[in-house]
Formats: C-alpha cells, sequence, structure tokens
C-alpha cells in the first residue's frame, strides 16, 4: 500500500503578512475520523493546533476542493479549516468591477457582519462561504448551486443580499437533513410502538442484518426516491441521523413529550399512585409508577408514568425514587388521594410499609388492594389438598406439553373426541383427551422415567380427588371470573368494584350452603361416565398408612367428611375471608358513604347527610369549613335538579355521572359535589395496570437484548404503553424538540 500524503504536501506556504484569518469562530459538530488503511509518510505530520495561514492555501478561489482529496485525508481537512475559521484578508484597497456609474467592490466592513462564515479571495475578487465549503459533496453542476463554492461570488451591485442567496443556497441543505431526520424519527417511533429491538448484532454496511432500525430505513428509501438519495451512505458522516445515541436521543424526546401530556391531564386534579416491582430480563429490580385520576372530561385514567432500576426493595428506598421521579414533574406528595400497591409486606405493611411512610406525608392517601384475581387462587391454595392439587395438575401440563409428539397427539385424541360427541349428541362428557394421551404415554413412552412419570400422573388423573378438587375450582373460578374480568378495566370506579366485590361474595356463600350436594353428584356422574373409581361416602377415611400415622378411633373421619370439610368448605372459607380481607374498617366506612353519591336504581341511594360526612371525615384537607357548610346547600339544590334532569337519567355508574357532569356544565354549578365525587373516583381499584406494565417490559427487554440501558427501557415503555398519547406527536413535533435541545446544524 502507498503512503498517505500529509497537509503540508498539498498546499505551498504562504507569507504571513498576505492574509488575516479569523480564528474566533466556533467549532464545527464534530466529525468522525477516517480510519486510514495507509501507512503514515515520514513527514512529520502537522497538528490541527499547529495550523495557520502559513501551512497550507488559504485563498478560497485556488484551494482544492474538499471532495478532491483523497477520501482519509476528507475529514482531517474539514476539522483544520474549521479550526482555522474564514479567510478574511484586510486590504488597503480592493479592486473596482463594472462601467460606469456602476463600479462596485468588496468592502471589509462585510467581515464583521459576516464574521462567521463570509470568506474573499483576492485571486477572484470574490466571496465564499467556509461552511459551503467545508460540508459540500461533489458538484452537480447545477447553476447556482456552485456560487459559494467554486465559482465564488463578486457582484457587489446585490452585495444587500449576500444573506438571502446564501440563504437560498444552504436551503436545499437544510431541507435534506430535516428529511434524513424524519426518516429516523418515523423508524424510531415505529419500532418502538411494536416494542421491537433497534440494534443489530452486527451493522457494518456488509452485514446481511444491520439491525431493525437500519433495515427499516432501506425499506423507506426504496419507497422514495428523495429518501433513498439522501439516507445510510448517502448521508454525509457528520448528519446520518442513525447512530445509537441520536436512535436514543429520539426516544428520550418522544418519551418526555408523553409524561409533559400525563401531566397536564392531571392539572391540578388530585392522583392515585398505583406501584408494582418485579426483576426484568437481568435480573434488576425495576419499579413501575402508574397514576390514576380524574381528566377534565370526566374520564377515568390510568397512566403508566415511569419505571425506574431500585438497588433494593426497603420501603423508604421505594419512597425516595418515587418521590423523586414525582417532583421532577412538580407532582407533589401532599396531592395524593390513594395508594395501591402489589401486596408485598414492604409495601403494604400498616407500621414501616411504603403505605405507612406516604400515609405520614400524607394522612388522606388512602390504601387499596384489590389484586383479587390472582389472591383468590392463592388463598384456595392455602387448604393443603388444594395446593397439591395444583402440584399434580402441573407436573401433568409437563408430561403432556413437554414434548412436541405429545402435543401433537394431544390435539389428535382432542379433535377425535370432540367428533365423537358430536355424533352421540355428549358434547359435554366423555373421555379426556389428557387422559388419552397419558395412558398411550405410560404404555409407548420412550424409556422407562417417561413411563413411570405418565403411569403416576394417570393414576392421580383418574383418581376421585382430583376430579373432585377439578370440578370444584372451575365452580369457584367460574363465580369469581366476572370479578376479575371487572377488575382488569382501566375505567372501572370503586363504587361499582365494591358492588360486583359483594355479588361474589353473596354467590359464594351460597355455594358453601347448597352446593354440596350439586356439586357430589356432578362429580360422580362424570366418574362414571369415565370408568373413574367412586369411594364409598360413609366408609372410614384414613389420611396415611402405618403406624406413625396410626389414628385414634375418635380422630377417625369418613370420607364425606374429607371431602365436604376439608376440601369443599376450607377452599371456599379462604375465599370469603380473602374477599373480607381486601376491605379494612376504613375502607368499608369509605365506601358505604360514597354510595350515597351513586346515580344507580334513579339516585335511590342518595343521601345528604352520608355526602357532608364523607367530605368532614375523609377529605378535611379538600373542603375547608365554608366549603363543608355550603356544601350541604348544593345538595339540596343538586337533589331537586339533576336526579329529574333527562342528560342525568338511566345512570348507573359514578364515572357516568362524573362524564354528565363535564358535559353538561353542571360541574361549575355543583362544584363542591363535583370534587368529591371526582376525589372517590380516584381511589384505586385494582393493580392490573402495572401487570400490564410487565408484561410490556417481557417484550421490551428479551433475554437477546437484557444489556438495555435503564433510562431507554423507561422510555421504550412509556411510548409503547401510552402509545394512545404518542401517535398524536407529528414527527415535524419530535424534530423541533430534537433541534432546540443542542445547538446543532440544521444544514
Amino acid at each position: 500500500m502507498g503512503k498517505p500524503k500529509t497537509l503540508d504536501l498539498f498546499f505551498k506556504k504562504k507569507d504571513e503578512s498576505h492574509s488575516k484569518v479569523n480564528t474566533d469562530t466556533p467549532l464545527a459538530t464534530e466529525i468522525e475520523a477516517l480510519v486510514t488503511n495507509e501507512r503514515p509518510s515520514k513527514c512529520p505530520r502537522i497538528q490541527p493546533g499547529e495550523m495557520d495561514a502559513t501551512t497550507f492555501q488559504r485563498d478560497p478561489g485556488l484551494c482544492p476542493q474538499i471532495w478532491e482529496f483523497p477520501v482519509d485525508l476528507q475529514d482531517e481537512m474539514r476539522s483544520a479549516y474549521i479550526n482555522t475559521g474564514p479567510c478574511q484578508p484586510i486590504l488597503p484597497e480592493y479592486p473596482f468591477s463594472g462601467e460606469g456609474n456602476n463600479r462596485r467592490r468588496f468592502q471589509a466592513s462585510w467581515f464583521n457582519t459576516y464574521s462567521t462564515w463570509l470568506e474573499y479571495s483576492k485571486s477572484k475578487d470574490a466571496i465564499f462561504c467556509l461552511q459551503c465549503y467545508v460540508f459540500a459533496k461533489k458538484s452537480t453542476g447545477r447553476p447556482g448551486l456552485d456560487a459559494f463554492i467554486v465559482k465564488g461570488f463578486n457582484n457587489w451591485k446585490k452585495s444587500r443580499h449576500i444573506d438571502k442567496l446564501v440563504e437560498k443556497q444552504t436551503l436545499q441543505e437544510t431541507e435534506n437533513n430535516r428529511l434524513r431526520l424524519k426518516t429516523s424519527v418515523d423508524s424510531v417511533q415505529w419500532l418502538a410502538f411494536q416494542a421491537c429491538a433497534f440494534r443489530g448484532h452486527d451493522e457494518r454496511s456488509d452485514s446481511k442484518n444491520q439491525g431493525n432500525f437500519i433495515e427499516l430505513i432501506k425499506l423507506l428509501a426504496t419507497y422514495n426516491d428523495d429518501v433513498s438519495g439522501l439516507v445510510l451512505e448517502n448521508a454525509p458522516k457528520n448528519a446520518k441521523y442513525t447512530s445509537p445515541k441520536i436512535q436514543k436521543e429520539i426516544l428520550h424526546i418522544i418519551a418526555n413529550k408523553v409524561r409533559d401530556v400525563i401531566r397536564k391531564e392531571i392539572g391540578d386534579a388530585k392522583f392515585c399512585i398505583l406501584i408494582a416491582e418485579a426483576r426484568d430480563e437481568s435480573k434488576r429490580e425495576q419499579m413501575a409508577i402508574i397514576l390514576r385520576f380524574v381528566d377534565k372530561d370526566g374520564f377515568i385514567r390510568e397512566r403508566f408514568f415511569h419505571v425506574v432500576h431500585v438497588n433494593d426493595t426497603i420501603a423508604l428506598t421505594l419512597k425516595k425514587n418515587i418521590c423523586a421521579v414525582l417532583s421532577r414533574y412538580n407532582l407533589q406528595i401532599e396531592i395524593i388521594r390513594g395508594q395501591g400497591y402489589d401486596g408485598g409486606s414492604n409495601m403494604r405493611g400498616e407500621w414501616n410499609g411504603l403505605q405507612a411512610l406516604f400515609l405520614r406525608d400524607c394522612p388522606y392517601a388512602y390504601y387499596m388492594h384489590y389484586k383479587l384475581q390472582l389472591a383468590l387462587v392463592a388463598a384456595s391454595r392455602e387448604a393443603k389438598h388444594i395446593h397439591q392439587f395444583f402440584i399434580q395438575l402441573a407436573s401433568i401440563i409437563n408430561i403432556v406439553g413437554g414434548s412436541s409428539k405429545h402435543h401433537d397427539e394431544l390435539q389428535s385424541a382432542q379433535a377425535t373426541e370432540i367428533e365423537s360427541l358430536i355424533v352421540s349428541n355428549k358434547i359435554e362428557t366423555g373421555k379426556g383427551a389428557n387422559q388419552i394421551v397419558i395412558n398411550n404415554i405410560s404404555k409407548e413412552g420412550a424409556n422407562y422415567s417417561q413411563r413411570g412419570d405418565a403411569e403416576a400422573a394417570y393414576m392421580v388423573l383418574t383418581s376421585f380427588e382430583f376430579v373432585f378438587i377439578l370440578h370444584l375450582m372451575n365452580d369457584i373460578m367460574g363465580l369469581t371470573n366476572m370479578l376479575c374480568q371487572t377488575l382488569q378495566q382501566k375505567s372501572i370506579d370503586i363504587l361499582n368494584a365494591a358492588s360486583q366485590v359483594s355479588t361474589t361474595q353473596l354467590l359464594i356463600q351460597q355455594r358453601r350452603e347448597d352446593g354440596w350436594e350439586p356439586l357430589l353428584a356432578t362429580v360422580k356422574s362424570f366418574c362414571e361416565e369415565n370408568d373413574i373409581d367412586i369411594p364409598d361416602m360413609n366408609a372410614h377415611y384414613s389420611r396415611a398408612r402405618g403406624r406413625s400415622h396410626h389414628q385414634d378411633e375418635g380422630s377417625l373421619t369418613t370420607v364425606e367428611h374429607h371431602f365436604r370439610v376439608d376440601i369443599f368448605t376450607a377452599a371456599i372459607d379462604f375465599q370469603l375471608q380473602e374477599l373480607k380481607n381486601r376491605f379494612g374498617e376504613q375502607a368499608v366506612e369509605l365506601l358505604t358513604l360514597s354510595v350515597a353519591l351513586s346515580p344507580k336504581d334513579a339516585y335511590k341511594s342518595f343521601k345528604i347527610d352520608d355526602i357532608c360526612k364523607l367530605a368532614k371525615k375523609f377529605y378535611p384537607k379538600d373542603f375547608n369549613k365554608q366549603e363543608r357548610f355550603c356544601l350541604k346547600f348544593q345538595l339540596e339544590h343538586y337533589k331537586l335538579d339533576v336526579p329529574k334532569h333527562s342528560d342525568f337519567q338511566n345512570m348507573s355508574t359514578l364515572s357516568e355521572l362524573c362524564r354528565g357532569l363535564a358535559h353538561s356544565e353542571k360541574s361549575k354549578i355543583y362544584p363542591l359535589i363535583n370534587k368529591l365525587i371526582r376525589l372517590v373516583l380516584t381511589l384505586l381499584v385494582s393493580t392490573s395496570t402495572t401487570e400490564r406494565a410487565f408484561s410490556a417490559m417481557k417484550l421490551i427487554k428479551t433475554r437477546l437484548r437484557s444489556r438495555m440501558e435503564d433510562e431507554f427501557l423507561a422510555g421504550h415503555m412509556v411510548v409503547y404503553i401510552e402509545k394512545e398519547i404518542a401517535k398524536n406527536f407529528t414527527s415535524e413535533m419530535i424534530m423541533d424538540e430534537f433541534y432546540s435541545i443542542s445547538n446543532r446544524r440544521r444544514a
């Protein structure tokens, strides 16, 4: 390979007195250094700091164009010209051009007016633009495009319009830069909305897969010739807008804009915090922060706001991180009116838990824990026989689903079973497909381990106790399913949730009292049809065998007692107890008084005294003495007005009433009542939003993306979860923000 030539070989030295160079200009954007493929020459390399006007040709009319230099020296040349600044020689007299009365010449005062870019060439008696020269690509030959780069400008008659001419010259470059940036912004938005990875394992130009971001830009380029000619390899190295840093910056801008919108939605309203913690793919503890509030239109909102990495899960550490996030967006702890957590003792502890710490700062941040959809199943497992059932069930599922062959056999058996049941008009009964597959594995397994495990699972699957508990849990979960589905809704209000809890409690209690005989009859019928042995219910039940487990005669129980008391009644009692534990005395009283605001059944529960008591006891900080006095009179007018108004009839939920007051502007007529309704609606109903957040985290931070930075993870999650907000941001809005946060060159 040849040896590269240094700057002193390209330019001849000049006398220092011939020109004056302005070196007070700011440095341009950082230029990436190219890696040369050639060995350095024996000539000493001149560093940029050592360069001055005598080092190389500074007359812009004589110096070669940037694109004429070897590729491995172009960036070095750009840096050199930028560091030395524009060529601005001060001469005793500048030559005239033109004839007669139109003779004009260059004015040295223009150096002061256009100090950062204007250059003068003595050889051509013309002016040039330093930035245009440094960052220009190879000339296209189009008229006017080379005026300030190659040919120079010397029409002094139009000197008053130099700034306009330069603006025209650089306008195309500005548009090109914005188009490149728009392509990157659109790519970042799309990838974030789809929870896709940005980077690739190998992003080199010769890679077969450069990652989603680069590949998406390539795809966009195929649909638009203008984009194709400006991006990636066709873009200048200092304005590609494709680096990982730029990608993160764009995502950060979008995420912050989403949070700003959420903060604007909250306004002066009170809010509730929902907190949950979980480990991500890299085993880092992450804490999700969700805010629940009622917006100005009366809609209940639960917005994902942030996810924060915490070093430990001590309540004080969690509180410090939550307060730091809230204070960053001017959300004061004093206006919190509810808090909900995932049930961990470090959060719900009455003395040192997170909820207790917040109550010390804000005694009206009422703690509600409604994570019933998972708690009900866990409560049933408190009965040891139910717990054993779930362990056995998991083992059976692993045996059947642990092999592709077994899974295919299961699907085939299910299809055959359904066909036979349709023919025999017994679609709801028949021999289970799992039973068929496990029986086949026990006989035809590949090794003794498979055959042995399948045989044990088959014995469990065909036992009366397994079938009994299976039907029992199916019945209980069927009763609680409607409640669990209701609690998954974002917009449900606390009174509607409490009503669902009450009806669920009543149904479960009825099952406890009257459900034994129907359940036993169903189980026996199922066992008879599937050739499963039915034990004698009057026989003595032995919990274990052997001398060490010998039972006294008085402690012997019957089989019926075992199934009815130890399993049936125990499972239901644990469910009822769990539902009761979710509501403390304070919560019960709060809900009881809040029912007076409900519009259900034509405002049947409306009670002025209960509503006044609710405001006085639970929200004294939101209603001063004068407002509590006025509240009673507003309620008297409200009672004669709202329930009889056509727009407020047939309403059943408090959230409907709140939206109706906002829409009809009666919230301005009854501001105190409207405030109280909004406070009640702010109370937490469910933590399902936090579960959705961690589901999103599993999509975004996977095993292959386990090194993702915490800030990037938080931004990606906010944009993905709250895409409803993020979709309203145009590319122009994001680009303007991008340019404003730092001093970037737009052209």
